[in-house]
């Protein structure tokens, strides 16, 4: 086999980025269906990672269906491709519109995620997101341990919906935003931008809390628009700022991505 594998740079998404070198080698057809995988050292060696760093990139591509492991023998491409599985490519998230793209997906999802989280949510489920939103006060902006907590917050929403389907699926999308933001670099920082930040979430956690749908839906999409800026997604594209919406329109109805302003 003759594969393009070269060493990645340092940081906190090292799984995803081997993952995704392996995956580009399958695509391009370097490594067939039913190829055996190099040996996690042999992986680990040439891409300068540990093998810790190595085994969590292939879980990531076991769970997508791209290889299947065999205990004594070594991980191999899988016979076939589940085109039912979802995936993200992490090189592809550099481009700027397949970000963007990323951030209209979470608007129409998480709009409505923290609606039905205000109507279900239980007790539990606000202690975690003021354990988040207290984590992230405590971060510097924009690091490895705000854009954790982050992750937390949003989260603890998703669960709060009582859908697990959503719960999955949002937890599936924030990370890959969260690795995006980290392998570009993180975000702009400032003392600002942090204060912002963090009313947004106390707004978002207001409304829920109070079972306010209608003004969870729409504090998660203001929300939303302040991060795509943040992360260099200019206004008028992917998220969009809406004109004021009655809150029985807006608790019952998702968000629908690119509407245009009013």
């Amino acid at each position: 086999m003759a594969l393009k594998l070269d060493k990645v740079s340092r940081g906190p998404h090292l799984p995803a980025l081997v993952a995704s070198s392996i995956s580009r080698e399958i695509a391009q057809g370097r490594l067939k269906p039913g190829d055996r995988l190099p040996t996690e050292q042999a992986l680990a060696t040439t891409f300068g990672v540990s093998r810790n760093v190595v085994r969590e990139a292939i879980a990531r591509l076991r769970s997508e269906g791209r290889i299947w492991s065999h205990q004594g023998r070594g991980a191999f491409v899988s016979e076939t491709t589940n085109p039912t599985i979802l995936t993200i490519d992490h090189d592809a998230l550099q481009n700027g519109d397949a970000f963007r793209s990323l951030f209209e997906l979470r608007e129409v999802i998480e709009g409505r995620a923290a609606a039905l989280a205000a109507e279900r949510h239980g007790a539990s489920d606000i202690r975690d997101m003021r354990r988040a939103l207290a984590a992230m006060r405590e971060a510097p902006y924009g690091s490895v341990q705000w854009l954790k907590a982050d992750l937390e917050f949003h989260l603890s929403i998703a669960k709060a919906t009582r859908n697990s389907y959503m719960a999955q699926f949002l937890g599936f999308i924030a990370e890959h935003v969260r690795e995006s933001i980290l392998a570009a670099g993180g975000q702009s920082r400032s003392d600002d931008m942090a204060q912002v930040t963090l009313a947004e979430h106390e707004r978002i956690l207001a409304a829920i809390e109070g079972r306010d749908a209608g003004a969870a839906q729409e504090a998660m999409h203001a929300h939303l628009i302040g991060a795509a800026k943040r992360v260099g997604i200019p206004a008028g594209k992917g998220v969009k700022r809406r004109a004021g919406r009655r809150k029985d329109v807006a608790a019952t109805e998702p968000l629908l991505g690119a509407e245009t302003t009013e």
